[in-house]
């Protein structure tokens, strides 16, 4: 497929937890040079936003299932905001809000063909003059339609070949643990579950508290707590092993406003 020229070179990022996906990925932009020139890699959301917020890409390449923050968890909080290609093996839902939004998407494994159409494409959004402005506007909307639901009452977790749901009541607090995120009950079971932190922090009612980048408490179990150093706080579960969360430093008003200090 003969590509014309772009008048452009995109600063670009590649954002995937996967490492082999991004080395992929580098591989096929290598071929298009003239198009892309890759400033940075970033392996989950949370590296990804203060990637993209420092370096301000003119373009980035997003997975969205990713640990810490996903895809669509990193561009609510971004203050730069660039063309978005995603490149995911996301499921036909999101797909759908993609292709409902004219927001151009990759699916893994990516073809060098398809790469290629993607090229196409920013070919037309530089001939637009508002294009910028209508890619911003498309990214809100998309924002906006798979936004997460608040106000859920259980967590639903596999145990064996089905799937149990378990009640907030019944959750202590969750715990981010490199790419997983674990729920866990006043017993002291812990279950893998397929949230993100920053997911349940939207969805989970007030009683859940983030209180650290890795924990979400329900305060509901807080027996008592102890101030730290540096504005931190020591909190003090009710569970079966008296388990003790730490409070992060840039969580400290979270803190204080759910104990009233």
């Amino acid at each position: 497929m003969n590509i014309p020229k772009t008048n452009k070179r995109y600063k670009t990022i590649i954002i995937d937890d996967e490492a082999l996906a991004r080395d992929r990925l580098q591989r096929l932009l290598k071929a298009h040079t003239d198009v892309f020139e890759v400033i940075g890699e970033a392996q989950n959301g949370q590296e990804g936003q203060q990637v993209v917020d420092t370096l301000k890409p003119d373009l980035i390449f997003l997975d969205i299932e990713m640990p810490l923050l996903n895809g669509f968890e990193m561009l609510r909080k971004l203050h730069h905001l660039p063309i978005v290609i995603f490149a995911t093996a996301y499921d036909q839902y999101a797909i759908q809000a993609f292709e409902e939004n004219s927001i151009d998407y990759l699916l893994k494994p990516i073809l060098p063909e398809r790469l290629e159409r993607s090229i196409q494409k920013l070919h037309r959004f530089e001939a637009e003059s508002t294009a910028g402005e209508q890619h911003a506007q498309s990214i809100q909307q998309l924002l906006q339609q798979l936004q997460p639901t608040k106000a859920i009452t259980g967590i639903p977790i596999q145990v064996g070949d089905t799937i149990r749901l378990v009640p907030l009541t019944n959750v202590t607090h969750f715990e981010a643990d490199g790419k997983y995120v674990y729920l866990h009950t006043p017993d002291q079971n812990k279950h893998l579950v397929d949230y993100t932190l920053t997911t349940l922090d939207d969805k989970l009612p007030e009683q859940f508290v983030r209180v650290h980048k890795s924990y979400i408490v329900n305060s509901e179990f807080i027996k008592q707590f102890e101030k730290y150093f540096r504005g931190r706080y020591i909190l003090h579960l009710n569970d079966k092993e008296g388990t003790k969360v730490t409070s992060g430093a840039s969580f400290s008003d979270r803190v204080k406003a759910l104990f009233e200090l």
